[in-house]
């Protein structure tokens, strides 16, 4: 058998082996949903993608013989780095097929190229960090991913910890299905609330998008700042972020919550367009928009994607009235019949608590892993 080589991606046939590696890995795993080719090669230019304004990345392959086997990417935040005082290097973007010596060159390549640049430890899969989509999926491999969220073989695992990783956090989605009736006692506790004064919602303004997505990244960058590995997101990552949530996006549910006409709070659900996504097969062009009017009617679920109260208005019980709130909203619809909730921290203990208690299950878990240099 011939044995590895390991390929700096410079030229433009590697960088497409590169974005084309996972229709051939996933060719037997029918749950998996391609990415659209057109957003990926996007995320990856450091030209063209707002991440890249402060960040660097390094992409390798593996090759065995002729044969491509495996990817990855070597990335350094320095938005991150900056905030926690931290020398971490990232590993993201990778797929191999199920083969240890591929898997521990393509680490082994990361983890050198990130200690020259002075990197302490090395953390992933961050693709490319954790406001994007982020964790290797180590519990839920029976259902298709939801909308940006990460699905791989189980093997990967094994692969990462045989190269000296170990776990450091555990993601959690919750589910909510078709079944759900909200609990009668977050219905009566939301009704009180929602007579208290000085406490509204108001729905996202699709019409004037720029001063929203402004506020929702005011807003979630105070809600997040205390948490495990946040990064504040940029004025233009934030711009990216929203052009592609509005093209998709459901205004009705999309909504923020104010207390005494301050902003407190803001919930963001999106349609999973996953099952539309699979059908595109990573390409959008005529074809691709003839499937999108064809097939739309299979986007039957939602994802929970922001949720997110500013830390001095969360002693009001904001969280209850959102939650009854947008399942009004989605009672309404009765094409959607599931809504995955998440990601969230498994120390967040209140949210994760709230969540269960209001009738949702943990469905799928993601592992972040950590190697120290």
């Amino acid at each position: 058998m011939a044995g590895i080589e390991i390929i700096t991606v410079e030229r433009r046939s590697e960088f497409k082996d590169f974005v084309d590696l996972p229709w051939k890995i996933y060719a037997e795993y029918p749950k998996w949903v391609p990415p659209l080719k057109k957003e990926v090669r996007r995320l990856l230019d450091p030209g063209a993608h707002p991440f890249w304004e402060f960040s660097e990345r390094i992409l390798f392959l593996a090759r065995r013989g002729s044969e491509t086997v495996g990817r990855i990417a070597g990335i350094i935040d320095r938005h991150h780095n900056e905030f926690h005082g931290e020398q971490m290097g990232i590993w993201g973007f990778f797929e191999c097929a199920d083969d240890p010596e591929a898997a521990a060159s393509l680490f082994s390549s990361v983890e050198t190229w990130v200690r020259r640049k002075g990197m302490t430890f090395v953390r992933g899969p961050l693709n490319p960090s954790i406001n994007y989509e982020a964790g290797l999926l180590i519990e839920g491999f029976d259902y298709p991913p939801a909308l940006m969220m990460t699905y791989n073989p189980s093997y990967y695992q094994r692969l990462v910890e045989l190269c000296g990783f170990t776990k450091e956090k555990d993601l959690f989605a919750f589910l909510v299905d078709g079944a759900y009736r909200l609990p009668e006692w977050l219905d009566r506790l939301a009704e009180r609330m929602a007579q208290k004064r000085g406490i509204h919602i108001r729905g996202f303004r699709l019409k004037d998008p720029a001063p929203e997505l402004a506020l929702i990244r005011e807003i979630y960058n105070d809600c997040w700042s205390g948490n495990w590995g946040y990064v504040p997101l940029s004025d233009n990552e934030t711009l990216e972020m929203g052009k592609n949530m509005v093209r998709i996006g459901d205004p009705d549910l999309a909504f923020f919550i104010y207390y005494e006409d301050e902003p407190a709070g803001i919930c963001v659900v999106l349609p999973d367009i996953n099952p539309l996504l699979k059908r595109l097969n990573g390409r959008i062009g005529l074809p691709g928009l003839l499937k999108v009017l064809i097939y739309r009617r299979e986007i039957t679920g939602l994802r929970g994607l922001l949720f997110g109260i500013k830390e001095k208005y969360r002693q009001l019980g904001l969280p209850i009235l959102a939650f009854h709130h947008l399942y009004e909203l989605v009672r309404k619809k009765e094409k959607y019949r599931y809504m995955e909730l998440g990601w969230t921290l498994e120390d967040n203990e209140s949210i994760n608590f709230l969540v269960e208690e209001a009738g949702a299950r943990i469905h799928k878990r993601y592992g972040i892993f950590r190697k120290f240099l």
